[in-house]
């Protein structure tokens, strides 16, 4: 995705008019304009030569935005407020002039302040002086008149264009008559004179230029404040390291440190990049990132982030990532395109906007005759027509939805939870199930060894040794627990030749010339007999929560090592602010069901899933969907497809890098309570979206019919086009102001979160049926299986577990039992019923 700075935007009918012209460039999948941070996102091929034309041919100006910076300096130039000071200039220059015009115009004739002799007796005179003080302030404003009038030469009107042809009209008007009342002073007709001064149009002019400034720079303040969150993450970003070179300490500029660099923080210091502590131990605050005030306590091997401030003990530490690299780039990038995107929302906004300017321009010719044509004199119905040009704000509509996602995004970047996308900050609130993964996710992550149980005869220190030496070459979590109780009890690993892994099942090894095994009940039961004390001892394990892992030694059963893994403190608290969100709760895993049940039960989920394989739980997330919207919440690599599959994938901060690609949401703390609070921001912002637009449309449904005098016949209502500037003026400031009390969303406070409208599920008309399956022995079996099964076009789903010996296939319609059992057997396999 390339990403480009726009210029010469005024309103969401420039960001429409930019989006159409660039997506007709050949090559371009996606564009994405943002009237917020003035930038564009295009994604596809195309050259960006041919998409900067592209821009420039519909009246605007495009650049690509610089590379080789690090992300923080290059946002941070971008999202500089350059507008507010410009703007600030050109009101108090259009005040400098107004003031004496409005004087004049209006302060002498309706309440007869003092004017010189010479100006008052000579009203020509007087009507030249407020000619003249108008032509300043058009001239100080002409942003409006350069811009709009280009946009309608492109054929692309805007709201620039709306306040040229009102002030404009209403200033060649008053040149008209100002020429009128000339020629009735030389020829003596003093009662024309006087007729005309009331037909004078200056001062609104002039007034509606400087309303229209003030609302321009009350938006670019607020529109500033939007971006408050990620400028101070910028700001954050460190600007110097101290590196070991030789030996000696040297201080560089952050941006020189390279990967695998030593550098070194004392205390107070910030920490310059992403690194490893190599020596030392101290605490680090890591609240900028995370929003956790409490500091942590880093040691030898802990990862600690750039931007998190070391307030204890002098470390060491080799640098992991930099530059764009760094986890505080990476939020940066995050929160910046997110803004960039475009939520599906704010599609009914940018439809409305594309034609809202032609429409309004149409609406105020069509008042103008409508009023002649009713008897009403030439001022009357002129007046009218400005009034609608002045009053009409495409702004409010195209600012409705970015303002509320640029905040929204921020807050959630404040509290270490990441949106990637528009999409994903809108989706996220109208989730209906949420799946969570047990291991990693509900609990720690981290299973520790609770009991070793050796058979009759076999000390506990073989029995761990051999389980030490088998284990140590899995990568399973449950193989580290057994790995960290050898370490501690200083127990050296025997070397193992001819290593196998089997998914889901176990391992094994040559220890010298004898074979071991471990792995679960059923795969040690293939290998040997257990023993009915040893089975009892797992029976009750596993009640308790725990893992048995069994094995045995060329052909005779040498014991039992039990495994749990810890139920993260905030689970159960998470769980329950979901189902008090109407949230159905899932849990997800792998393990026995008895395991399972224990965490289920301690964390009060809705349901439990136990027994998955890992490429089965894209499986159930596909299920789950046709229930409702489904969040699934991971951390690992086997995580990533139900991850993409489901509507929005939250992943664990701390999890692997393959997970959090493949999600929508970062929670950056790895705080399952984090998943509420994601929703819950996430529904304000929908919350605040809908309020916008509710307040952008609404306004300009009021608005327009009153200006354009629809209630006059009926009660005498009229607008002057003045006031009708000052309405618009204010309509965006309104806008973007409702969007910056999302930040006073208290994220984590679960008292006013409501129960959501579950939409009615749909009556399944799918079958299941069971097929009992001989001759599969291990997970490529069941791969075989379930590809030859899925392959028959009534069959939507086919979950096969070589364990049981069953393949459950969902069909979409009646089919015969031998077309299954065809589809199997033809892959050398035998069902037996």
């Amino acid at each position: 995705m390339k990403q480009y700075n726009i210029t010469g935007m005024s309103c969401a009918a420039c960001s429409a008019r930019i989006e159409k012209a660039v997506s007709a460039v050949e090559g371009v999948s996606l564009c994405s304009v943002s009237l917020l941070t003035n930038s564009m996102s295009v994604e596809g091929d195309a050259a960006s030569e041919a998409v900067i034309t592209a821009v420039k041919a519909a009246g605007y100006g495009a650049s690509l935005k610089s590379s080789g910076k690090k992300s923080s300096e290059l946002h941070s130039d971008e999202l500089e407020d350059n507008e507010t000071p410009v703007l600030k200039r050109r009101l108090i220059w259009s005040l400098i002039f107004l003031i004496p015009l409005m004087y004049i115009s209006m302060g002498n004739m309706m309440w007869n302040f003092p004017l010189p002799e010479i100006i008052e007796k000579n009203h020509v005179t007087m009507a030249i002086i407020q000619l003249l003080l108008t032509t300043a302030v058009m001239v100080i404003n002409q942003k409006f008149f350069i811009s709009g009038f280009k946009g309608l030469i492109h054929r692309s009107p805007n709201m620039d264009s709306l306040v040229a042809i009102g002030s404009g009209t209403s200033y060649i008007y008053s040149i008209y008559t100002l020429f009128a009342m000339s020629d009735a002073q030389f020829n003596g007709n003093h009662q024309a004179v006087m007729s005309y001064m009331h037909e004078l149009y200056f001062e609104s002019a002039a007034m509606i230029l400087t309303l229209i400034t003030v609302g321009k720079l009350l938006e670019a303040r607020s529109k500033g404040k939007t971006t408050d969150a990620l400028k101070g993450l910028m700001k954050l970003a460190p600007k110097k390291a101290v590196i070991l070179r030789n030996g000696i300490e040297t201080e560089v500029s952050a941006d020189e440190v390279s990967t695998g660099d030593i550098f070194v923080v004392r205390p107070g210091e910030n920490i310059p990049v992403d690194g490893i502590v190599i020596e030392g131990n101290s605490a680090v605050n890591e609240s900028a990132l995370t929003g956790e005030s409490v500091p942590v306590d880093k040691s030898t091997g802990d990862t600690v982030s750039a931007a998190s401030i070391n307030t204890s003990g002098f470390i060491r530490c080799r640098a992991t990532k930099v530059g764009e690299d760094t986890t505080l780039s990476q939020i940066i990038k995050m929160v910046s395109d997110a803004a960039a995107t475009k939520a599906p929302i704010a599609k009914t906004a940018d439809k409305v906007s594309g034609i809202f300017v032609p429409a309004v321009i149409a609406i105020a010719v069509i008042t103008v005759i409508v009023w002649l044509l009713a008897g009403q004199s030439f001022i009357f119905a002129l007046e009218r027509g400005i009034s609608v040009l002045v009053i009409s704000c495409p702004c409010a509509l195209g600012l409705a939805t970015p303002v509320s996602i640029m905040v929204g995004s921020g807050v959630g970047a404040k509290n270490g939870i990441l949106f990637k996308t528009a999409e994903s900050l809108e989706n996220t609130g109208k989730t209906e199930i949420a799946v969570l993964d047990k291991t990693g996710t509900v609990t720690i992550g981290k299973p520790e060894v609770t009991d070793i149980i050796p058979a009759e005869g076999i000390p506990e220190e073989i029995l761990l040794s051999d389980a030490y030496s088998l284990e140590c070459k899995s990568e399973h979590p449950l193989a580290g627990a057994v790995v960290r109780a050898a370490q501690q009890r200083n127990i050296t690993a025997q070397e193992v030749k001819d290593f196998r892994t089997l998914t889901g099942s176990g391992l094994s090894g040559l220890i010298g010339e004898e074979i071991i095994y471990g792995g679960n009940q059923k795969f040690i039961s293939e290998k040997t007999d257990i023993p009915g004390y040893a089975l009892k001892s797992a029976e009750e394990a596993a009640l308790k929560g725990e893992t048995p892992l069994f094995f045995c030694k060329n052909g005779v059963f040498t014991g039992i090592i039990t495994v749990a893994d810890t139920i993260k403190k905030e689970s159960p608290q998470a769980v329950a602010e979901l189902k008090k969100m109407g949230i159905r709760v899932v849990m997800l895993t792998g393990d026995n069901e008895n395991t399972a049940n224990a965490v289920g039960k301690a964390t009060g989920v809705d349901e439990i899933i136990a027994g998955v394989l890992p490429d089965g739980k894209e499986n159930v997330i596909r299920k789950f969907k046709k229930q409702g919207r489904v969040a699934m919440v991971g951390d690992g690599i086997n995580d990533a497809p139900a991850l993409t599959r489901a509507d929005t994938g939250i992943a664990i901060g701390a999890g692997t890098d393959i997970a959090i690609d493949a999600a929508d949401v970062i929670l950056v703390n790895s705080r399952l309570t984090d998943v509420p609070a994601a929703i819950r921001i996430s529904r304000a912002a929908l919350k605040n979206i809908h309020e916008n637009l509710f307040w952008a449309f609404i306004y300009n449904i009021i608005g327009i019919p009153l200006a354009a005098g629809i209630w006059f016949p009926v009660f005498g209502w009229k607008l002057n086009p003045m006031f009708g500037a000052a309405a618009m003026s204010l309509s965006s400031f309104c806008v973007v102001s409702n969007a910056l009390r999302l930040n006073i969303l208290k994220v984590r406070n679960p008292e006013r979160d409501r129960k959501i409208k579950h939409k009615k599920i749909k009556e399944d008309k799918s079958m299941e049926v069971t097929l009992k399956i001989e001759g599969m022995m291990c997970g490529h079996c069941e791969a075989s299986v379930k590809k030859a099964l899925e392959a028959i076009p009534t069959v939507s789903e086919a979950v096969v577990s070589h364990e049981s010996g069953t393949a459950v296939v969902t069909l979409t319609a009646e089919t015969p039992f031998e077309v299954l059992k065809k589809a199997v057997e033809d892959k050398d396999y035998t069902v037996i019923g």
